[in-house]
């Protein structure tokens, strides 16, 4: 494989280096410098920390005779995905021990499912807590005894908040573990056809309940190529995971193996000082990630996600960062909702390991990155994935369905799925790799909402029945903890399917999930900071063109004053998160309480 770089990524490479020189400098320095020294540490800590374990692995912890292995878990079992992580710490500690070393479960971290609060109260705290789990992890990391750590979480904002937190502690080397995706269910066209019915009352409750029940029916992640997957192909190509395990099933041989090797990699790494995890996440490893997502059609969350990322490791990047990646990198997969197979086929037609392949062949990924594993992306896959064929059967670079994963010289698309959308209503970014191209371009009067529930109210009373430009304000991070709107997509969706040129503009977030209608999304400044959306009105028309990138009205702002603001719902939690609300950066500075100025 050849790892010459794109030459565009290059110079992007170097601005961001550029830019970034102070601030990554900065976050080095603030690192310890030297290796993690147990007998420096004070016997009554000691004592606390090994009070649990019989003398024998007393003395060997405290001398520091062997690593010592925190693990960090997001388990619980309201999410599917999180479940099978029940056992991982005794699963984890029975390798550990073979290998002389010994674990310790430092902490555990909340983790929602978004699937749940979708379109209720609770959604308001889901980006939030994000933050919430980088600091929690940082709690669990306080105790200062570990040589190294595992970090177990998946879904949409637990495993970018892991990350974050861990970066925290960037002298130690860190590996996830993934738990897979669950076997495949209902057809994803299938449950949105039920969905959408359901939107018109053409479906019952009962009905569209049993639809759902067959999508979601047993452990590990949904199976669509949203967050949460996401999530896992941008750790793979990070090298913070094994690349090519992220979609093997919880229940396969191979996710036990993944395990086991896991640890193997982690206890090796505590000896080398090159492998911990504040010089692996580098510019090569963060654009690397970046170039998944783009190829993969991935979720836009991650437009907000991995700037915080960065600047947890000292990186500023932006939007326009992203949109440069997205310009000269192909989109190479289609599962749903950029097409109709699940995560399942695509890990059967290639997966990460072929899609990483492919994309470091082509010059697009930098192969020459290291991973945990000591070894570069390029020979992990190249020399690892083919020799280990407990973790893989497929042959990296080949794919089995070409209507699923692509070479990188024959793309579904020449760019990537994401766009920088900008104009004189600001800033925001759209998924454009769903979107047919007939469907990229809405000019029409514009209705506007300040919560989706208006416009499910508004759909319900056949009010939207015109060419329309939905525009949903309020729903930024300042305004109400910038909630998904992912209740918008099915009846966006028949209108849509009706023959009428429909779009969605917003400074709230869509679900990973969502797709198939043009929206803008997570607009900047948002209408709580007095952005231009606060001044739109009912029938001002509005451009949404995501061929051009352009957001534009005709209408005159200027000589209008912001909309009211909406009262802010203190209710289920809520109220305490209204310090964070008024302190977050803005979408495109990751929507952080943590790295806001």
């Amino acid at each position: 494989m050849t790892t010459t770089l794109h030459s565009t990524l290059l110079a992007l490479r170097e601005q961001i280096e550029q830019r970034s020189k102070a601030s990554r400098t900065a976050y080095l320095n603030s690192l310890p410098q030297g290796p993690q020294n147990r007998t420096a540490v004070g016997c009554a800590n000691l004592a606390h920390t090994t009070a649990i374990y019989p003398s024998s692995t007393k003395r060997v912890i405290s001398l520091h005779k062997s690593p010592h292995i925190g693990i960090v878990t997001a388990y619980n079992d309201m999410l599917s995905a999180h479940q099978p992580f029940v056992d991982y710490p005794e699963k984890i500690a029975l390798h550990a021990r073979a290998l002389g070393a010994t674990t310790q479960v430092a902490g555990g971290t909340p983790a929602m499912c978004d699937g749940v609060t979708q379109g209720r109260e609770g959604m308001e705290l889901s980006l939030f807590s994000r933050d919430v789990i980088a600091l929690s992890a940082c709690v669990g990391l306080s105790h200062d005894v570990f040589d190294g750590a595992i970090l177990l979480g998946v879904c949409d904002k637990i495993a970018p908040g892991l990350l974050i937190g861990a970066l925290g502690f960037g002298h130690l080397p860190f590996v996830f573990i993934p738990a897979g995706p669950m076997e495949t269910g209902l057809s994803n066209s299938e449950k949105a056809k039920t969905r959408q019915l359901a939107a018109q009352g053409k479906a019952t409750r009962e009905v569209l309940l049993q639809s759902e029940e067959k999508a979601y029916h047993s452990a590990g992640t949904c199976t669509f190529y949203g967050t949460a997957n996401s999530n896992q192909l941008m750790l793979d190509f990070m090298g913070l995971q094994f690349p090519g395990g992220a979609f093997n099933l919880p229940t396969s041989p191979q996710r036990q193996a993944l395990i086991a090797e896991s640890v193997r990699a982690i206890e090796s790494a505590t000896r080398n000082p090159a492998l911990r995890l504040g010089t692996l996440v580098d510019s090569r490893c963060l654009m690397n990630a970046l170039v998944g997502l783009m190829a993969s059609g991935g979720s836009t969350n991650h437009t907000i996600h991995w700037i915080s990322v960065a600047r947890a490791a000292g990186y500023l990047i932006n939007w326009s960062d992203l949109e440069v990646i997205s310009s000269v990198t192909p989109l190479l997969t289609r599962v749903y909702p950029n097409g109709s197979e699940d995560v399942n086929a695509f890990h059967a037609a290639g997966g990460t390991a072929g899609l990483l392949a492919t994309l470091i062949n082509g010059g697009l990924v930098d192969g020459e990155a290291p991973t945990l594993w000591g070894t570069s992306l390029a020979d992990t896959v190249a020399e690892v994935l083919p020799n280990a064929e407990t973790f893989s059967t497929r042959k990296p670079e080949a794919t089995r369905n070409r209507e699923i994963l692509r070479p990188h010289d024959d793309p579904f698309e020449l760019d990537g799925g994401i766009r920088l959308m900008q104009g004189n209503l600001g800033r925001g970014v759209c998924k454009v790799s769903a979107v047919k191209h007939e469907h990229r371009l809405v000019e029409a009067p514009c209705r506007v909402f300040t919560d989706q529930q208006q416009v499910i109210d508004a759909f319900d009373r056949g009010e939207l029945t015109q060419p329309v430009v939905v525009v949903v304000a309020h729903q930024g991070p300042r305004a109400n903890g910038m909630p998904e709107l992912h209740k918008l997509t099915p009846l966006l969706g028949v209108l849509q399917d009706q023959g009428l040129p429909v779009a969605l503009v917003t400074d709230g977030r869509m679900s990973g999930a969502s797709g198939k209608v043009l929206s803008a999304i997570h607009i900047c400044p948002e209408a709580k900071a007095g952005g231009p959306i606060s001044r739109l009105r009912d029938g001002d028309m509005v451009r949404v063109d995501a061929d051009e990138g352009l957001l534009h009205t005709t209408a005159n702002l200027d000589e209008r004053e912001p909309m009211p603001t909406p009262p802010q719902a203190v209710s289920h939690g809520r109220g305490y998160f209204q310090v964070w609300r008024n302190t977050v950066s803005s979408a495109e500075e990751g929507a952080s309480n943590l790295f806001a100025e």
